[in-house]
């Protein structure tokens, strides 16, 4: 079976293909797809699955590349809040939700405009919030070399809320805690100011 960054090339180069799947895809639902309301919908849909995927064709050297500053600065730097969209791999339905990231810095300081956009990076992509809440906290890591690193996520998922359990108010919060924020102390202090 071809990987996914195979299947996406593939697409990238024909797109009238993937516009003809999501075609077929509306027949197959029972849906007549040479209607008014539907005959532009297999472009919308490859226009948005395209934005929902460019995570895919982002690379997160080039876009910390300069970003990166020589600060004597040890004390924890928090972005909380950030909005993200993602879609989940499961049943490609969006989850969303906020994303809190900290890092305590040991001699670099990255510019702070590059976190959410590393957190938008990863998350253009189809993801398992697991897996999302650590890729950010792992490149922060790997290219800040700061003492630690921490990031919550807190999201609702489409696929709990429209299909299966249907639970409309359920909020699934995921951690990834390296370096000093394993420590009790830090992480207190850290999981305390994301609250206010």
């Amino acid at each position: 079976m071809p990987s996914l960054n195979t299947l996406e090339t593939e697409l990238l180069k024909k797109p009238a293909k993937l516009q003809g799947l999501i075609h077929d895809i509306l027949g197959e639902i029972g849906e007549n797809p040479e209607r008014e309301g539907l005959l532009k919908t297999p472009q919308r849909v490859e226009k948005a699955l395209r934005q929902f995927t460019e995570g895919y064709h982002q690379d997160p050297d080039e876009l910390l590349n300069g970003a990166l500053f020589s600060v004597p600065y040890s004390e924890m730097v928090i972005v909380k809040d950030i909005d993200f969209y993602s879609l989940c791999e499961h049943h490609l339905l969006p989850f969303f939700g906020k994303c809190h990231i900290a890092y305590i810095p040991n001699g670099k300081v990255v510019g702070l405009s590059k976190i959410p956009r590393l957190v938008e990076l990863f998350s253009r992509r189809l993801q398992v919030q697991e897996r999302l809440t650590t890729q950010i906290a792992e490149i922060i890591q790997e290219k800040t070399k700061p003492l630690g690193v921490g990031v919550v996520m807190e999201a609702q998922h489409l696929c709990m809320m429209m299909r299966g359990v249907q639970k409309q108010n359920s909020v699934a919060v995921t951690s990834s805690l390296l370096g000093a924020f394993r420590e009790q102390k830090v992480r207190m202090e850290f999981l305390e100011l994301i609250k206010k």
